[in-house]
């Protein structure tokens, strides 16, 4: 059994950034909205988790780094060139291929904040547009508009940021399907290198959540949905992009090598409220709120709770998150993290699947069909349990 993916020190980063403008009514995050958050406080705390995180674990050459949140980009411009130097100072080994990416909102970066981030060596940023008609914004709770969108991408491009991506959703209150493809074709006009698009999902502790449970949700209907889904990937594989995972699209080699990461079930760091790391076998989950953290992180690793992986376990994530890809899972990979063959392992649930039309198969390598892409969550339930049945 290895200890971790190929024996070698971690080589992603995640860092949390919880800090936000205002909630989303959709939004289950660990995010605050900023209006008095002791922010510098925070930064100092996240700077502190990086000494002992890399005490602990030493680093690998970096190959990425991702900030999420919240909003990462509320950081005024010195917050940010603190934030920024304390990742490079902890992290100071990187590829010359790293991928440095940093998620922001419409409306939320003025030039002097990207020359920071630019500097700072952040050179792809995801921009969460969701949609482009004003109503529909608002009726989600986004506090951008439509000319935010184009004017963000525009500052980005003329502080020398070109590998962008934005966010869409579909299944939102109000949304047909028409009004999907006016997004998606203003969405592809941009030319971006990649785009992430999700549904939907309706969470607990959120206001659509109370909303849904009064009725007073107008969600499209389950055939409308699907209908968005096949027109978001026909029209995506039209303009030439490459659906490589259930939500993401790429022009060839821009796919996100962070999130790949994950779902090659890879080591990462994950540093900051709130965030979940996977070292060593070893799962962990930090202290969730802004002052806690702070706290916490006064006296050791700032740790809500940590617990090892099971083998067994660890051979189910494998299936689940390496079945996103649309490249698949493949036995050398299985190989390489386990010893053993992945039709050892899952010889029942790998056959029931294909049988079905569900996954399709070449040599050792195991992905979704067409058909499978549209019923991923049953694909991957199989998987769950598979191994306490043997």
């Amino acid at each position: 059994m290895t200890t971790h993916t190929n024996g070698r020190p971690p080589e992603a980063i995640y860092i949390h950034i919880p800090f936000c403008t205002n909630k989303c009514f959709y939004c289950d995050f660990n995010s605050y909205v900023l209006k008095d958050q002791p922010v510098m406080d925070y930064l100092r705390a996240l700077d502190r988790e990086m000494e002992m995180t890399v005490q602990a674990t030493p680093p690998g050459v970096i190959k990425t780094i991702f900030v999420g949140g919240g909003t990462p980009t509320v950081l005024k411009p010195d917050e940010m060139a603190y934030f920024l130097a304390s990742i490079r100072r902890h992290f100071p080994q990187w590829d010359e291929q790293i991928e440095f990416t940093m998620e922001a909102n419409p409306g939320t970066t003025a030039p002097d904040k990207l020359a920071v981030m630019k500097a700072g060596g952040v050179n792809r940023v995801s921009f969460g547009v969701q949609a482009f008609q004003n109503e529909l914004l608002s009726g989600i709770g986004r506090i951008h508009d439509v000319d935010d969108v184009y004017r963000s991408l525009e500052n980005a491009r003329a502080a020398g940021l070109d590998n962008l991506s934005i966010d869409l959703m579909f299944g939102l209150p109000n949304q047909s399907v028409d009004m999907l493809k006016q997004s998606i074709a203003k969405a592809l006009e941009l030319k971006l290198p990649h785009y992430s698009i999700y549904s939907l999902k309706v969470e607990e502790n959120t206001l659509f959540h109370t909303m849904f449970n009064k009725n007073q949700l107008p969600l499209p209907s389950e055939e409308d949905e699907l209908q968005m889904y096949l027109l978001l990937m026909s029209s995506m594989e039209a303009a030439g992009y490459n659906q490589y995972e259930i939500s993401n699209f790429s022009k060839p080699g821009m796919e996100s090598r962070h999130n790949i990461t994950y779902w090659r079930n890879q080591d990462y760091y994950g540093l900051g409220a709130g965030a979940h790391g996977y070292v060593k076998r070893q799962r962990h989950v930090n202290v969730k709120g802004v002052n806690p953290y702070i706290e916490a992180s006064k006296s050791g690793l700032p740790r809500l709770n940590a617990f090892e992986v099971t083998e067994p376990e660890a051979m189910e994530d494998f299936m689940m998150v390496g079945l996103r890809l649309r490249e698949g899972v493949s036995d050398e990979a299985f190989r390489e993290q386990f010893g053993k063959s992945l039709l050892d392992i899952f010889a029942k649930p790998l056959h029931k699947m294909v049988n079905a039309g569900l996954l399709e198969h070449d040599g050792g390598t195991y992905r979704l069909s067409k058909q499978g892409i549209l019923f991923g969550n049953d694909v991957f339930g199989e998987f769950v349990g598979a191994l306490t049945e043997v």
